[in-house]
């Protein structure tokens, strides 16, 4: 069967946040089996197939946008696709990257076997240089197999594991749902780079991991902002991985500093330069803002300033291409539209999302909260898979300053049996003390909403319709962390105490309307009739929770309707049920 990429969707460079100047995608057409007999492997597919069907990479095949939509369950995949190398990336090396692919893939170039990767929802990538020719006349062929469980013991977040969605899970996301592409850099070169600011020093720390280090190589790192250097070092590499601390100039007398805000969200450009000799051999560009945060007498800081936090809820669902986002401008749209009904930040709810939504809030200025998604069978592969799945997630968008929280509990999933449980409770802990070992820049909300263990913020998770029905232990900060105020479960497991952590209600609201509701559509204790029932009763909860004089903020559920979840301020297809501006001003 022969393939036709006349449209290549996604089109956008997937990791603006690394980039070079060389690459190419390889969205599109791919040929495409179910293989539900798992026979692949054993007649060599790799080598020799007739596929049958066509998709459209990047989206799953349960999707509307990869022209299959089939919502049944197929647990082994197969695709494949051809491909010509560029001429330009003559005498470099040659990386076949994929943005996710959920969950476990094997992956061919031209029947040669280039390796696995387990894990649905972090990039992996394969050097193919010695595979592959430069020339516009020699055609390469990959392929890839995928195979994608039931099983709960894989991070999943909402992807249903049964045969229809449930509850809270949805339809579930198999095989290649990011984007996949080719890339050149130079023989020598920078594998990845992590930045850390230094607010209080007006500084910058940079950690540049090169995959070798050859004699008389040097490293250049420029700093600009707005198109003006602000500084820049050479020097020696003497080792893979080289630290450097960069000072930020002052040019401006007045705001010398350009600080990252959500208001004001000011990003540093960064060229990084591998030199041999006199050669540039490799260059990334990347950026950063000037950001800090961190807890203190009972308040997030943001810059040194206490920050109340408005957030949203928003579980990353589109209708027609479930977890993957249909364009740049849906991702663009969302953010919009978050910040126009008035939230300063996104929760983003059980889902690694795609990297360019992070730097789209990068850019517009919006706060995230960056949560994992759950596993739900507690056992040493769980914890393995989860330990591995948090140091990627962090590996990979580090440099974003809208990231400023790690979640990578919620609400004891996966760790049913925590409030008495020592061993989960340990599990829970590991996790805090990691995170906070790879990354002690962000917080850590360790287990949102309850049963709270190590953890630098409180979350407390309340549906209660109506700002009179509260439990009275809200009435005081003592008794709202030390019981259970949202009479469902405690604040804190077995064994620990608040010890004076901001708190915030991180899930609350859920508001359906009537219209919505019904087979098998819900919301949250009852549904509203109209606009205006809607906006007394969110008025009055949001206002009990902003009242409280402890709140150091909130994070209503939800930014969209997730399939039969009808809760969110817009429908799935992203049209507003409220005016936002209304939303906005109680917001206020």
């Amino acid at each position: 069967m022969q393939v036709n990429n006349t449209a290549i969707p996604r089109p956008e460079h997937p990791r603006p946040d690394f980039e070079r100047k060389h690459w190419m995608n390889l969205n599109g057409t791919w040929r495409f089996d179910f293989d539900d007999t798992d026979r692949g492997e054993k007649e060599k597919w790799h080598l020799d197939h007739d596929f049958e069907r066509e998709i459209t990479v990047p989206f799953c095949y349960q999707s509307k946008l990869s022209g299959i939509g089939d919502e049944s369950h197929h647990e082994v995949l197969w695709y494949q696709r051809e491909f010509t190398v560029p001429s330009d990336f003559d005498g470099k090396r040659i990386f076949l990257h994929f943005g996710a692919v959920d969950y476990f893939a094997k992956v061919w170039v031209d029947g040669v076997y280039l390796g696995s990767h387990t894990g649905g929802y972090l990039p992996f990538k394969f050097d193919i240089t010695d595979y592959v020719k430069t020339d516009a006349t020699t055609t390469h062929k990959v392929t890839v197999r995928v195979e994608d469980s039931r099983s709960c013991i894989q991070p999943r977040g909402k992807q249903n594991w049964k045969d229809e969605p449930f509850g809270c899970w949805y339809t579930p996301v198999s095989g290649i749902w990011q984007t996949v592409w080719l890339e050149a850099a130079g023989m020598v070169y920078a594998e990845r780079v992590r930045i850390t600011p230094n607010v209080d020093e007006r500084s910058v720390f940079f950690e540049t991991y090169l995959n070798s280090v050859p004699e008389e190589a040097k490293l250049q790192i420029t700093i600009s902002y707005q198109g003006e250097k602000v500084n820049q070092i050479l020097t020696d590499v003497k080792e893979r991985c080289i630290r450097t601390t960069i000072n930020l100039l002052e040019t401006d007398k007045v705001d010398a500093i350009h600080y990252w805000w959500p208001s004001n969200p000011c990003l540093y450009d960064v060229d990084i330069t591998v030199y041999s000799g006199e050669a540039a051999i490799d260059q990334v560009s990347t950026y950063f803002g000037m950001r800090k945060v961190h807890c203190d007498n009972g308040w997030v800081y943001i810059n040194n300033i206490p920050f109340y936090q408005k957030l949203i809820l928003d579980q990353g669902y589109w209708p027609d291409s479930l977890l993957t986002p249909p364009s740049d401008e849906a991702i663009i749209l969302d953010i919009e539209m978050t910040k126009k009904f008035g939230y300063n930040g996104a929760r983003k709810h059980q889902k690694i999302e795609d990297p360019r939504y992070y730097y789209w809030a990068d850019k517009m200025g919006l706060l995230v909260w960056g949560e994992l998604p759950s596993s739900y069978d507690f056992c040493t592969e769980e914890m393995e898979n989860i330990f591995d799945t948090m140091k990627g997630f962090i590996d990979r968008d580090y440099n974003h300053p809208c990231i400023i929280t790690w979640v990578p509990l919620n609400e004891s999933w996966g760790v049913r049996n925590i409030y008495a449980d020592k061993k989960q409770q340990k599990f829970a802990r590991g996790l805090y003390h990691l995170i906070k070992a790879l990354d002690d820049s962000r917080l850590v909300s360790t287990n949102d909403g309850w049963e709270h263990v190590d953890t630098d913020i409180v979350s407390i998770h309340d549906y209660t319709a109506w700002g009179h029905e509260l439990s009275p232990e809200y009435s005081d900060i003592d008794q709202a962390v030390k019981g259970a105020p949202n009479k469902y479960r405690n604040t804190f497991a077995k064994g620990f105490n608040y010890t004076g952590q901001p708190v915030l209600c991180t899930e609350y609201g859920g508001i359906a309307f009537e219209k919505d509701s019904g087979n098998g559509n819900w919301g949250y204790n009852g549904a509203v009739k109209d606009e205006e029932e809607f906006l007394k009763r969110f008025g009055d909860i949001t206002r009990a929770f902003k009242a409280m004089p402890y709140m150091r903020g909130y994070c209503y559920t939800q930014l969209t309707d997730v399939f039969h979840e009808v809760n969110g301020l817009m429908d799935m297809n992203r049209k507003p049920k409220v005016d936002p501006g209304r939303v906005a001003e109680i917001n206020k």
